[in-house]
């Protein structure tokens, strides 16, 4: 059976507190307890709930809720982790409500017990919400890390191969320059042999 928020709120933890929680988005949240709202601005559902103390997730059971009127969001948000107490109604409609709680009585003095639907879900409600499935997610998550080693893999063989052809590069690059020089020398010295037979042949 799931428990609502204990009636003694925590106090903040030293991760929660104002001065450890700057720089971190908050967020307000509210659920009852007794007469009371208690409000409490935390980064996360998680962490609100830890800051209530509860033992279970009241949020999907609608006990909970986040709060955006920005009126009832200021106290929070100055006091982050803090849980904040505000009354619901005045004092008489307190009173008026806890009348209408109590059983009515008999002649003798003795109370009847009227049959009042109960404000807490039933076990029967709760055990219908299943736990979502990771299913659908697992198997996202799977195909992407696939895609990502398959690339990973494909672009590797790209990198071999512009590695292998650069080297080839190289090595032709050389043979031309030696090739190159071995022919300018070539050139030069039959340039030279046709200017000393040209100085000869003058008549």
């Amino acid at each position: 059976m799931a428990k609502t928020p204990k009636d003694k709120p925590r106090k903040p933890s030293p991760r929660s507190s104002p001065a450890s929680g700057r720089g971190r988005k908050f967020k307000v949240f509210r659920t009852p307890i007794g007469f009371h709202d208690a409000y409490v601005a935390a980064p996360s559902r998680k962490a609100a709930l830890e800051a209530w103390g509860a033992d279970s997730n009241i949020f999907a059971q609608g006990i909970a809720e986040e709060v955006t009127d920005p009126a009832l969001m200021e106290e929070p948000l100055a006091r982050p982790g803090e849980v904040i107490r505000r009354a619901r109604g005045s004092a008489e409609e307190h009173v008026a409500a806890a009348d209408s709680q109590r059983p009515a009585k008999k002649e003798g003095g003795s109370r009847i017990k009227e049959n009042r639907p109960s404000l807490r879900p039933s076990p029967a409600k709760r055990e219908r919400r299943k736990k979502p499935s990771r299913e659908e997610l697992d198997a996202a998550e799977e195909a992407l890390e696939k895609a990502e080693r398959k690339q990973r893999k494909a672009f590797g063989r790209i990198d071999e191969q512009i590695q292998k052809l650069e080297r080839e590069r190289r090595d032709l690059q050389r043979k031309h320059e030696r090739e190159r020089d071995e022919l300018a020398d070539e050139v030069e010295r039959a340039r030279s042999a046709y200017r000393r037979a040209m100085r000869d042949w003058e008549p």
